[in-house]
Order: C-alpha cells, then sequence, then structure tokens
C-alpha cells in the first residue's frame, strides 16, 4: 500500500522485513521443540537461537532460486553455520509461511480492534451529545418524519459493537499456525510437536490440514474487514449528503489553512469522506479475491500465494487508515441543529401526515378513507401556497374526528420523539448501566 494510506504502527506488520522475522520465529520454535525431544543438541541451539537473516542478502539469493522460501533458510543458515542443517526439519514451506502469516494477521486484528474500541467511543460520545438534536428523517432522500442526529449516530455505534464481535472472531479463526508437512500427514513431524509450536507461538492449531492453512479462514477474515469497511462508507456517505450545499446541516471540520478546491477558493468539500467511500471499494474487492482462493487443486496449489502478498497487507493497512480518519471526520464534525430545523420545518408539516392518518382512524374513519383525505392535502397544499397543518386544521372530516388540542400537538416533533431515551437505554449509552465512562 502506498505510504499515503500506511500508518506506521500498522505498516510494519506488514513490512518485508517483519514478515521474514515471523518466518524465522517459526523456524525457531519448531527447533527448539525438536531440542526438547532429543532431535537437535543444545550446542547446535545456541546458534540457531541467535539466527538472523538479513533481507538484502535474502533477495539476492532470490533472484538465484527464484523460491523466497529456499532464498530465506540458505540465507538464514549463512547465519547460523553447520547448526543450519536443522533448520526445517521435517517442515514444508507452507508450515512456515502460513503459521507466520497468521501472527502477522492476529496482530493486525489486535490493532484493529483497538482501531473499533476508539471510533466506537467517539460516535457513542457524539450520539449521546447530540442525542436531542432534533433533525428531518429522510427515506429515498425525500423528507420522511422527524428523528433525532443523536439516534443516526446510535444506530452507527451498534453496528461497529457488532462489527467488533465479527472481527474477534475472526481474529480467532486466523490466528492458527501448522507444522504438519508436505501435505499435511504429519509424516515427518507429530501432531505433539505442531501444538507444542504453535502454543509457543501463541497461536491455535489447524486440526486438519493439507499442504496450507485452509482459505475460509482468510476468506473469513477479509469479508469481515470488509463489512467494518461498508460501514465507514455508509457513516461518510451520510456525512457527504448532510454537508451537500442545499442541505447543509452538518459538515467536516475545515481548518485554518485548508483549501477545499485550486480553482474556487469558496469550496469546502468532504473530501475526507469521499476518500472513505473510494477505500471501501478496494477493500470490498480484496474480500472478493478472499473468496476466490478458498478453491485450491487437491493438497495446494499457488494461486492464493500471489495474490495474498498484496490483498492482506493492504486490506488490513487501509481499514487500519480508514477507522483512524473516519474517527477523525465524526470526532470534528460541525453540526447545524438550527439549520437540521429549519429544514425541518420548510415543508409545512408535511412530514406529520402519517400522525394524521392515525388520528383520524383512532376518530373512526375507515383507514384508506383516511390516507386519501391526508394524500390529498398533502399533494395539493405545497401548490396552494397553504401550508399542510392549516389545510389538514381547516378540513371538516378533521375537526369532526380529530380535538383541537390533540391536532395541536400531532405537529410537535418532540410528541413523537418521546421514545427516543428508550434507544440509548438499550444500547448501554444512558441510564444507570451506561457502559462508556463519558456518560
Amino acid at each position: 500500500m502506498i505510504e499515503r494510506y500506511t500508518r506506521p504502527e500498522m505498516g510494519a506488520i506488514w513490512s518485508q522485513d517483519h514478515k521474514i522475522q515471523q518466518w524465522l520465529a517459526v523456524e525457531i520454535a519448531v527447533c527448539e521443540a525438536w531440542a526438547r525431544q532429543g532431535r537437535i543438541p543444545e550446542d547446535s541451539m545456541q546458534a540457531i537461537r541467535n539466527a538472523s537473516c538479513d533481507l538484502g542478502r535474502m533477495q539476492e539469493i532470490e533472484k538465484e532460486t527464484d523460491h523466497d522460501v529456499i532464498a530465506f533458510l540458505r540465507a538464514t543458515g549463512e547465519t547460523v553455520g553447520e547448526a543450519s542443517r536443522f533448520i526445517h526439519l521435517g517442515l514444508t514451506s507452507s508450515d512456515v509461511v502460513d503459521t507466520g502469516m497468521a501472527m502477522q494477521a492476529r496482530d493486525a486484528a489486535d490493532l484493529l480492534l483497538d482501531d473499533l474500541d476508539t471510533i466506537i467511543e467517539t460516535v457513542g460520545r457524539r450520539a449521546v451529545e447530540h442525542k436531542d438534536t432534533i433533525t428531518i428523517g429522510r427515506s429515498h432522500g425525500m423528507q420522511a418524519e422527524p428523528t433525532t442526529f443523536g439516534l443516526k449516530l446510535a444506530v452507527w455505534y451498534d453496528e461497529l459493537r457488532r462489527h467488533r464481535e465479527r472481527l474477534r472472531m475472526a481474529r480467532e479463526q486466523i490466528a492458527v499456525g501448522q507444522i504438519s508437512g508436505a501435505v499435511g500427514t504429519h509424516a515427518h513431524v507429530s501432531p505433539q510437536l505442531e501444538d507444542e509450536v504453535c502454543r509457543d507461538l501463541n497461536l491455535g492449531v489447524e486440526l486438519a490440514s493439507t499442504q496450507v492453512i485452509q482459505r475460509d479462514r482468510h476468506a473469513f477474515f477479509l469479508s469481515v474487514l470488509a463489512g467494518i469497511a461498508g460501514t465507514l462508507e455508509k457513516m461518510t456517505v451520510e456525512v457527504r449528503h448532510l454537508q451537500r450545499s442545499e442541505v447543509a446541516e452538518a459538515e467536516e471540520a475545515f481548518g485554518e489553512g485548508n483549501q477545499g478546491s485550486s480553482a474556487m477558493p469558496h469550496k469546502r468539500n468532504p473530501h475526507e469522506s469521499e476518500r472513505i467511500a473510494g477505500l471501501a471499494r478496494l477493500v470490498r474487492g480484496y474480500a472478493i479475491v478472499g473468496f476466490e482462493n478458498v478453491p485450491l487443486w487437491h493438497e495446494r496449489d499457488i494461486s492464493h500465494s500471489s495474490a495474498e502478498r498484496v490483498i492482506f497487507p493492504d486490506a488490513c493497512i487501509v481499514l487500519d487508515f480508514m477507522l483512524h480518519e473516519t474517527d477523525e471526520i465524526i470526532g470534528e464534525l460541525v453540526v447545524y441543529p438550527e439549520r437540521m430545523l429549519a429544514n425541518l420545518n420548510m415543508s409545512g408539516g408535511l412530514i406529520f401526515s402519517q400522525r394524521v392518518l392515525l388520528a383520524l382512524v383512532d376518530g373512526g374513519m375507515d383507514r384508506q378513507e383516511a390516507y386519501r383525505l391526508v394524500q390529498h392535502h398533502a399533494h395539493t397544499a405545497p401548490g396552494t401556497g397553504i401550508p399542510f397543518q392549516e389545510a389538514i386544521a381547516e378540513d371538516p372530516e378533521v375537526q369532526k374526528r380529530v380535538p383541537a388540542e390533540k391536532l395541536e400537538s400531532i405537529f410537535d416533533p418532540w410528541d413523537q420523539l418521546h421514545n427516543i431515551d428508550a434507544t440509548f437505554e438499550r444500547l448501554g449509552l444512558i441510564g444507570s448501566g451506561a457502559v462508556n465512562e463519558h456518560v
């Protein structure tokens, strides 16, 4: 992934040098297990424990061998001497590569879980802050009924929590190693040794393997990352819509010295949110490739290998960037409650049509008849210049069935938002059981 979207800690996990260090950790752990069984003498283990692999030297050898693991073993062996004959005993390349990759993915998942914790806290805090910030809800891009801006955020908060649970599961499933040999039969390495090595590396064990750890695990991991990216895109698409000039209800923070357009000095564009949308497309694409990697020929081929060199580092690096960027967008989002209220009121009461309909039904009118009556006023009032609320109040059928004081309360948005607190309480955002310290 290009440096623009690479944060240092995640980038370090997926660096070429770190990958090789994970391979080395696997090889040394296997040798330690063999030594405990008496197969490798202690004086040889001293040399093996001090083994290293210079990436430059490995790449030089790979030009000759066209095989990265063989190049790794030769470069490592040069630092060990005679004891190098004990390195890679009974193993196949995938034992090292897949187990090392599991360690990288596990560590990357831990970073992403931390990122999720941060953005969940931010979204929850801002949801509580705007719990009572009234705004218009929209469906099909059209005004629907009143809601609150905090409820929008509360929906995202709960969704992000679900993603955290999925990522925890994906971490558990990806964090498994294998030391089972050429076709997974443990012909040259016992299952007991495999258990020891994986335990020492803080990994689970692939209970039944071929020559590779099965790629359903990897596909699931990538699909979870894609799901998280999709939610971040959903959140920032909402920001983009709210920032439109005609809506202007919220906008990304625009710092001193920022410039939105090379041509138009007035522009303040939601460029960070647009960037999230573009990057989400990448992560979805990586997930598709992950599923393509599941069916391999017989015990394995390497059609998955070239793709995974790209998609795993990039998916983790990009999502790490997206989580950090979206946390900043939401944490610093500028909200305009007055504009929200003005947009809500612009319809002249049309957004309360369902409440009028229900009041007429409660007053004894047939539902279909009531629907037609309300729809007639809703469609004709804007053209007459008479606000919908006034047209309804002057209709004899409405006057006959809905008391004046009830009709007045129908057009009070807060009268229909009295259950908002219940949602926040169920989420643990407010109330005695609130899960967030900031509440």
